[in-house]
Order: C-alpha cells, then structure tokens, then sequence
C-alpha cells in the first residue's frame, strides 16, 4: 500500500481576491448615494443673497428651530408644513424647556414682505426674544473685507 503525498504548497495562491471587496463598496455608495438626500432637513428656498453675511453657526445645530417661508408664503416648523394660525402655539410648544433660545428663519428671497413680517411677528409673540434671519453670501463678490 502507498502513501499519496500531495504537495499543497504549490497550490497556495498569495493574489488577493478584490472583486467581494469592490461590491460591499459599491452597496455602500449607492445606498449612500440614496440616503443622503433624505436626511437634509431643510425645506429647499432660495435665500437672499448679501455682500455682508453673518455667520449663524448655531443654526445648523441639531435642537435649532428654523422658520421657512417659501415663495409662495407657505409656512414650515423644520421640515413640518405648518398654518399661519399655528405657528406661533407649535413655537412656543417646542420653546417650552428651552427659554430664551433664537429662533431662524429662512424666508424665500422672492417672498412677499408681508409673510416673512407675519411669521416673525408670531414668532416674537410666542415670546422669543431674539430672531435670526438667514441669508446667504454672494459668491464671487470681489470687494475688500473679508
């Protein structure tokens, strides 16, 4: 009886096999691709563009309360369509546990006066005290200054 003696060492291939890793990276950029989009929590309106913005940091925060008006005067709470008649009661609902907080708002920079002047003014009558207008910079101004 004879013995077999195979020689595995001949076999072994050292080539790393890349395709399994190629796939789990193209799952994961389209499912990001996907997702991304979703998780804006801003209701899309054009901003006024200024030469001389200030920067609001705070409004980009998770916990911050931004007022949208769109063009057409709709009124949003975040990304929550709300009434004009509402607002002011959803305001101070969410300003409850937390007093003297500012509040955002981004107006349309095709939106009537009168509906950005009625959203702050229900706003102040919530009883905050400190409202922040958003704008944007104008891009390519070439001016001195920063």
């Amino acid at each position: 009886m004879g013995i077999a003696v195979r020689d595995v060492s001949k076999n072994v291939s050292s080539n790393i096999n890349v395709t399994p890793m190629v796939d789990v990276m193209l799952v994961l950029l389209i499912i990001f691709m996907v997702i991304t989009p979703m998780l804006q929590n801003k209701v899309a309106i054009d901003m006024a563009k200024v030469d001389n913005a200030v920067a609001m940091p705070d409004a980009d925060k998770e916990d911050a309360i931004v007022v949208a008006v769109t063009r057409d005067g709709g009124l949003f709470l975040g990304q929550d369509k709300v009434a004009p008649s509402e607002l002011g009661r959803k305001v101070a609902d969410r300003l409850a546990d937390k007093p003297g907080k500012t509040i955002y708002v981004r107006a349309d920079a095709r939106a009537q006066y009168k509906a950005v002047e009625d959203a702050i003014d229900d706003v102040r009558t919530a009883g905050v005290d400190e409202v922040g207008l958003l704008t944007a910079k104008k891009e390519g101004n070439i001016t001195g200054g920063q």
